[in-house]
């Protein structure tokens, strides 16, 4: 018995992958610059080209190949393995890293910077005044 597969359905795919990043079709028209209805046409397609479907990878932050490829059933799998319901509370074991940890070390970096910034100016000010006094 031979069956012959369907080929995904590219613009369905960039339109689910779109709606799960919570981007709208006027969002993602303005990013890569068309009509929200070229954005509406190109979802309704099941091809595209592969300069516009990079185009669009980049903005969704996914890869190309990642949209080719997309699957529904994947997302719930993963999504299924991620979170696990205990006692009616769902626990994300996934999140290896606290988000304050995050914000305070990008807090410090940017304290380092403006003492780095302070330090040049403060430089500048006494090579300034070293030329004035000859």
């Amino acid at each position: 018995m031979n069956t012959v597969t369907k080929p995904r359905h590219i613009g369905r795919n960039i339109s689910r992958i779109r709606e799960l990043k919570g981007m709208k079709q006027d969002a993602l028209a303005n990013a890569i610059g068309v009509s929200q209805q070229s954005v509406s046409n190109i979802e309704a397609s099941e091809t595209i080209d592969d300069e516009k479907l990079q185009a669009i990878a980049e903005v969704l932050g996914v890869s190309a190949e990642g949209i080719r490829n997309f699957s529904e059933e994947a997302v719930l799998n993963i999504i299924g393995n991620t979170y696990h319901v205990d006692n009616s509370s769902a626990v994300n074991y996934g999140c290896t890293f606290n988000p304050l940890d995050k914000l305070m070390q990008a807090h410090e970096e940017q304290i380092k910077l403006y003492e780095r910034l302070v330090q040049a100016e403060k430089e500048k000010v006494e090579y300034l005044e070293k030329l004035l006094k000859k």
